[in-house]
């Protein structure tokens, strides 16, 4: 917790910026900045195991994480990838149930915890505050959805193809350093040697053009056409 005024003005800022928390009013805001806990992870550490007791919300203050769910033969599928601003656990927390996913860093991060027990005091102290962490709660209710529709009614070309165009900038996506090929074929639900064929198809046909740190989208009309093919 933050443990005096000096701390707390200091990350109301960056508390306030969150997106969930963008319409409350500065009472509120300070409560939260005096109640977070900072955790910092370095990169592939394991910031909570599926299963495991839910400890409160978490808010993603440096770096990047993502969410995943390990099959007994031990395949990962990435279920969500989460950048600075974002919650997660908001499930686990309004249901008592415990972590949903195991949450790893992709790179080194810092994470505000919102303990349980002090997050449900707040909100009923504050109910403007449940209103805000349930619209993003709503919100990645709707990703889920489209995640559940990509792994079942798409094949491995149409979700690469949907994917490629759904994250470019200028018809170029952009490969950050952890977007490595097994962490884009566990995104994907399949297996790198799968997405590794599937970009090399792409490019023979003249649609992309793959290099290090970025893909360069060569025909987005082609792709557009597969990534909606039936």
């Amino acid at each position: 917790m933050a443990d005096d005024h000096s701390e707390i003005d200091a990350i109301l800022p960056a508390i306030a910026a969150v997106p969930c928390f963008a319409e409350l009013d500065l009472e509120i805001l300070t409560a939260i900045a005096d109640a977070v806990v900072t955790m910092h992870y370095e990169t592939d550490q394991v910031v909570f195991l599926e299963g495991d007791r839910c400890a409160g919300l978490g808010i993603v203050r440096a770096g990047r994480l993502k969410g995943v769910r390990l099959s007994s033969s031990g395949r990962e599928q990435i279920v969500t990838v989460l950048g600075v601003g974002e919650i997660f656990n908001a499930a686990s927390v309004f249901a008592g149930a415990p972590n949903p996913v195991t949450m790893i860093a992709l790179e080194p991060s810092t994470v505000w915890l919102l303990p349980t027990r002090t997050l449900n005091d707040l909100q009923d102290r504050y109910p403007a505050l449940t209103r805000g962490i349930a619209q993003s709660l709503a919100v990645r209710v709707l990703h889920l959805v489209d995640l559940v529709e990509d792994l079942s009614l798409r094949t491995v070309e149409m979700r690469l193809a949907h994917t490629l165009l759904k994250h470019a900038q200028g018809n170029i996506v952009l490969r950050e350093a952890w977007a490595t090929q097994a962490e884009m074929s566990a995104r994907l639900g399949t297996v790198t040697y799968v997405l590794n064929r599937v970009l090399r198809s792409f490019e023979e046909e003249g649609l992309i053009d793959v290099e290090r740190d970025r893909i360069h989208i060569l025909d987005p009309a082609t792709l557009a056409a597969r990534a909606d093919s039936q």
